[in-house]
C-alpha cells in the first residue's frame, strides 16, 4: 500500500495570494494628498519590479520603498479593507481548500504581517503559519523601518526561513517573484509554482518547475479536489472572424486559453485548428461542417456571434453533445435600420444619382422617385427581425404584407398573406428575411421574380443561397426591378483581403453591402456579451438556456455539491440506468434534472460531495452516452 506524502503549500502574498502588491496600494493612501503622488507611486513601482526580477537585493528594495511612502499605523486598517476586495480570484473560489488544509498552508512573504494576517485568516490560514517582517513606528505611529533582524528581511530570507521551519513532507512553493524561486533555486523547495494569474515575469516563468495562471491548476496538477473540476487556464478557446473586443475580453476575464484569428478560415485549416479546442467562436464565414466535427476531440460548445447558424451542422454537434448558441436579438435592430434606409435609397433612386455626382454628373430630377409613404411593403419572413421592420415601416406611412411558413401574429396593422404568390403581387417593396435552412434555398427563382409587379424593389438582407442571383441579374437588366438590396451572397470572401466576386457588380441602382447587416458597433458589442455568457454559463452549470441544438434547461447555482451532466441518445432507459448506478454506488442525490429534444437527452444530477469515483467510470459506460463530465 502506498503511504501518502504529506503536502505543504507555501505561497507568496503579494501578486500572488492578493492581486497588486500591497506596497503599491500603501502608497496610493499614505500620498493621497502629497505633492509629488505620481512620482512617488512609479518610484515605488520601479523599486517593486526591480526587487521581484532579482535586479535588486530585497533589503534595498525595501528601504527605498519604506522612505518614499511616508505612511502610518493609521493608514493600515484602510490598507486591509482595500486588500481584502483584491485576494485574487482563483483563491477567492479556493477558500473551501484553503481551510480545509489549513494545517499544511503557509504565507512566506517579504511584507508585512500587519496587514497579511487580516486578510489571509479569513481564509483559514492560521497565525502561526504567516510568516513575514514587521514594521517598525515611531512615537507619532509613523512607518519608519523594520525589524531588520527577522530573516525575511534580508536577500535570499526565503528559503532560510524554510530551512529554519523544518517542514515534513514535500515543500510546493507558489509565487511570482524571483525571491520565490530562490527556494527551490536553494534546494529548500521540491517543486516551484510560478503564479501568473496577476502578473508574469520572464525570469521567473523561464525557471518554475510548472506555471501556474490559477490555484485551480496546481491543485488539479496535485490531484487535489479543488473549486473547478477543470482549471479554466486548459480550456482552450478558438475566436474567428474578428469577434469584438468585448467577448474577447469576456473569455479573457474568465481564465481561458485564447486563440484569436482575424479571417475566416477554410475547412481543412479548421480541421486542424481545432484539435484540441474546448470553445469554438465564429460568425457567419467559417463552416463548422461533420468533417471539421469528426477533428473536434475536445469540443464542448460552438458559439455563432451573430443571428444565423445555417454556417454550422447542428445535426452533427447535437450527435456530438456539442451545444450550439447564438445571438437571435441581439442584431435586430441593425439589420432593420440597414433594410429601412437602403429601401428609401432604392425607391428614391439614389445610388444612380449618387454615383452620377462622382462623376461631374448633375442630374436634378424627379423622374423615377418617390416616397415610401403609401408604398406596399410585403415582408417574407416574419420572425424578429421581419417583425421589427413591420412596426418601423407602418411608421413611416408603408402598408405592410408578411408570409411566413410558421403561423406568426401580426403587430399593427400588418396583413398576412396565404401564400408567396399573393404577396410578390401585391407589393411594391420586397424585403427577405428568411432564416438559412437548406430548403430555402433559391426560395425567390424565376417563377417568383415573374410573379412581382413591374418597377418593384427587391432586398435580400437574409441569406445569400435563398435568390437565384442570375435571375435577379436578368429582372435587374430587363428593368422590372426598379432596384436592388442584397447584402448577402451564396459565396462570400473569406476576409476582407479577398476580392468580392459576384455577377451583380455594375448593375443600376444597385446597392451591394459586405454583410453588414448586423455590423454595428451597437450590435457587434450586444452579440459580444450575450454568447460568450451563455457558453460559460453552459460551461460552469451546465445551463444551456439559448442553446439553439441542446434542451433548454436553466439550473440553480451549485451549492455544496457536485454536478453529474450527462448528454445521451434520446432512447428509453437512460435515465433509469443513470438512477439505478447512483443507487448502486451509493450516492445521495440532492437534485435532478432532465430535458430532451428529438435527438438528444439531457440529465443533470446533483450529489453530495462525497461520493465512490468508479461511478463516473460506471456512467459513461451507459448504453447512449454521448458525452459525461463532473463540475464542482
Amino acid at each position: 500500500m502506498t503511504e501518502t506524502v504529506t503536502k505543504n503549500f507555501v505561497i507568496d502574498f503579494d501578486s500572488t495570494f492578493t492581486s497588486v502588491e500591497a506596497l503599491d496600494v500603501l502608497g496610493s493612501i499614505s500620498l493621497k494628498d502629497h505633492p509629488e503622488k505620481i512620482e512617488r507611486l512609479k518610484k515605488i513601482a520601479d523599486v517593486t519590479d526591480l526587487a521581484m526580477s532579482g535586479e535588486l537585493s530585497f533589503r534595498e528594495s525595501l528601504n527605498q520603498r519604506l522612505q518614499i511612502l511616508d505612511a502610518k499605523k493609521e493608514h493600515l486598517p484602510i490598507l486591509i479593507t482595500m486588500l481584502n476586495k483584491l485576494v485574487s480570484k482563483s483563491f477567492k473560489r479556493n477558500k473551501a481548500f484553503l481551510k480545509e488544509h489549513a494545517d499544511h498552508v503557509y504565507i512566506l512573504s517579504n511584507g508585512f504581517k500587519e496587514f497579511i494576517f487580516p486578510i489571509v485568516e479569513k481564509y483559514g490560514i492560521k497565525e502561526e503559519n504567516v510568516h513575514a517582517n514587521t514594521f517598525v513606528f515611531d512615537d507619532l505611529d509613523n512607518i519608519v523601518g523594520f525589524d531588520e533582524d527577522n530573516i525575511l528581511s534580508q536577500s535570499k530570507g526565503k528559503p532560510a526561513k524554510i530551512e529554519a521551519l523544518k517542514l515534513q513532507g514535500e515543500i510546493h512553493v507558489i509565487g511570482d517573484g524571483y525571491n520565490d524561486y530562490e527556494i527551490r533555486k536553494e534546494g529548500k523547495a521540491n517543486r516551484f509554482y510560478a503564479f501568473t494569474e496577476n502578473v508574469s515575469r520572464e525570469n521567473v516563468v523561464k525557471n518554475a518547475d510548472h506555471v501556474a495562471p490559477s490555484l485551480d491548476e496546481i491543485l488539479y496538477h496535485n490531484k487535489m479536489e479543488g473549486a473547478l473540476s477543470y482549471p479554466k487556464n486548459r480550456i482552450k478557446v478558438l475566436l474567428l472572424e474578428n469577434i469584438h473586443e468585448n467577448g474577447v475580453k469576456i473569455v479573457k476575464e474568465e481564465g481561458y486559453q485564447i486563440e484569436i484569428y482575424p479571417a475566416g478560415i477554410d475547412e481543412e485549416e479548421l480541421c486542424e485548428k481545432i484539435k484540441d479546442v474546448s470553445i469554438l467562436g465564429i460568425r457567419s464565414k467559417t463552416m463548422v461542417t461533420k468533417k471539421v466535427l469528426e477533428h473536434a476531440n475536445r469540443l464542448m460548445a460552438v458559439g455563432a456571434f451573430c443571428i444565423g447558424t445555417n454556417q454550422i451542422d447542428l445535426t452533427e454537434c447535437t450527435k456530438r453533445g456539442i451545444a450550439v448558441f447564438n445571438a437571435p436579438f441581439s442584431n435586430t435592430r441593425s439589420v432593420v435600420e440597414l433594410a429601412i434606409s437602403e429601401m428609401i435609397m432604392l425607391i428614391r433612386n439614389l445610388p444612380d444619382k449618387i454615383f452620377s455626382m462622382h462623376q461631374g454628373k448633375w442630374d436634378k430630377s424627379a423622374k423615377g422617385s418617390f416616397e415610401i409613404r403609401g408604398k406596399k411593403l410585403g415582408i417574407i419572413g416574419y420572425g424578429n427581425i421581419g417583425k421589427q421592420l413591420s412596426v418601423l415601416a407602418e411608421g413611416l406611412g408603408m402598408n405592410v404584407y408578411y408570409y411566413d411558413l410558421d403561423e406568426r401574429l401580426a403587430l399593427g396593422n400588418a396583413t398576412k398573406c396565404k401564400s408567396l404568390k399573393e404577396l410578390l403581387t401585391k407589393v411594391d417593396v420586397v424585403s427577405l428575411h428568411v432564416d438559412g435552412r437548406k430548403s430555402n434555398a433559391n426560395v425567390i427563382g424565376k417563377k417568383e421574380f415573374d410573379y412581382m409587379k413591374e418597377g418593384v424593389v427587391f432586398m435580400n438582407l437574409s441569406r445569400g443561397h435563398v435568390v437565384d442571383i442570375k435571375e435577379l441579374k436578368k429582372n435587374i437588366e430587363s428593368g422590372k426591378i426598379a432596384g436592388t438590396a442584397v447584402d448577402v451572397f451564396p459565396e462570400e470572401p473569406l476576409s476582407n483581403a479577398h476580392e468580392f466576386v459576384s455577377e451583380l457588380r455594375g448593375l443600376p441602382n444597385v446597392i451591394l453591402t459586405p454583410h453588414i447587416g448586423g455590423s454595428t458597433l451597437e450590435a457587434q458589442e450586444n452579440i459580444a456579451e450575450f454568447v460568450p455568457t451563455k457558453i460559460i454559463d453552459y460551461i460552469n452549470t451546465g445551463t444551456t438556456t439559448n442553446s439553439v441544438n441542446f434542451p433548454n434547461l436553466t439550473l440553480p447555482i451549485l451549492q455544496d455539491a457536485h454536478r453529474f451532466i450527462h448528454v445521451h441518445h434520446n432512447q428509453p432507459g437512460v435515465l433509469a440506468n443513470i438512477t439505478n448506478t447512483l443507487a448502486k454506488h451509493d450516492i445521495n442525490v440532492m437534485g435532478q434534472y432532465l430535458k430532451t429534444n428529438d435527438t438528444v437527452g439531457y440529465v443533470i444530477t446533483d450529489i453530495n460531495k462525497n461520493y465512490n469515483k468508479e461511478a463516473i467510470s460506471d456512467l459513461r459506460k451507459i448504453n447512449g452516452t454521448i458525452k459525461f463530465r463532473v463540475l464542482y
